[in-house]
């Protein structure tokens, strides 16, 4: 039987440092060459031939880290490996999932096949942000999904008094899961956009007052929603807003955002790297979750324990 590598990416080298100690393995060398007008060229400095390789990059701006994961696929094909399996924390473009004007383009399938072309064999990835963008691959997806790690978090802080909030209509699925399992209410903010990042209008849809709202999301962009959303439930009567979001995006004046609003606290995941520290952000790591999905696929084991 094949032995596992894994590699990662200059990006996302802090968490699968995480992930390969979680796995107890140490992660593989992998040297990333620049050329002087910023061409990318990773080359593995170890023999991977007959072995499972593992390459570790979440794929947020700007798309050198694209670029360089495309790189590595291609540089473990030719080195010979057994399998190549992508492990993406984060699987950017994925908000360009459908048509939804006309002549735009569909990224998170464009992306889907860019990464079968270049000889990926599996991708493992966590909390899409729409779930039917497993059906953009004609290779096997694993859709890891974070509430691993926030139901246990969450286990001993509900009470009575809590509900969990959907921040649009198109999250309701996700907060009624949250609320199904731990067997609470749920209320949603129906928003109106006039462009992305740009809500012109938002109202509550539920009776929060006096309640201990939780906010579910699958990323958090610019903090716009979901601050004027805490701001919202507490202007209804709402005792603490608290949110939990799965991809920390965090781009423009979100940390500004977020340390100006009435939300009490943002829980988050490692699965993008924060480019400041906040007092109201607290992060939860994904690497173990990943580490033994990692081993369950090599061995040839269903990852469904795994799931809550």
């Amino acid at each position: 039987m094949s032995s596992v590598k894994i590699f990662s990416g200059s990006a996302s080298k802090y968490l699968s440092e995480r992930i390969a100690a979680s796995y107890g393995k140490p992660l593989g060398d992998v040297e990333l060459q620049k050329f002087s007008d910023g061409e990318l060229s990773p080359y593995f400095t170890e023999s991977i031939r007959g072995h499972h390789v593992f390459l570790i990059q979440s794929t947020f701006p700007p798309a050198d880290n694209i670029m360089e994961l495309l790189l590595m696929i291609d540089a473990a094909r030719r080195a010979s490996a057994y399998k190549v399996t992508l492990v993406v924390p984060y699987f950017g473009y994925a908000r360009q999932d459908r048509k939804d004007k006309p002549r735009v383009a569909i990224g998170a399938k464009m992306l889907a096949n860019i990464f079968e072309a270049a000889g990926a064999d599996r991708i493992v990835t966590c909390d899409l942000h729409a779930g039917q963008i497993q059906g953009f691959f004609n290779i096997p997806v694993d859709h890891m999904d974070a509430s691993a790690i926030f139901v246990p978090y969450l286990q001993e802080s509900i009470t009575e008094d809590t509900i969990f909030a959907s921040p649009d209509i198109g999250g309701s699925a996700r907060a009624r899961k949250y609320a199904k399992h731990f067997k609470v209410d749920m209320v949603v903010c129906d928003k109106q956009r006039k462009k992305a990042n740009e809500v012109d209008a938002m109202q509550v849809i539920g009776d929060v007052d006096g309640r201990d709202v939780i906010i579910f999301d699958d990323l958090v962009d610019t903090a716009g929603t979901l601050c004027k959303a805490a701001d919202m439930l507490k202007e209804k009567g709402a005792k603490s807003v608290r949110a939990i979001i799965t991809h920390p995006v965090l781009s423009g004046n979100a940390y500004e955002n977020i340390a100006n609003s009435t939300l009490d606290e943002l829980i988050t995941t490692d699965t993008l790297p924060l480019k400041q520290k906040s007092d109201k952000i607290k992060v939860l790591s994904v690497a173990d979750m990943f580490a033994k999905a990692i081993r369950k696929i090599h061995d040839n084991e269903s990852i469904s324990s795994l799931f809550i």
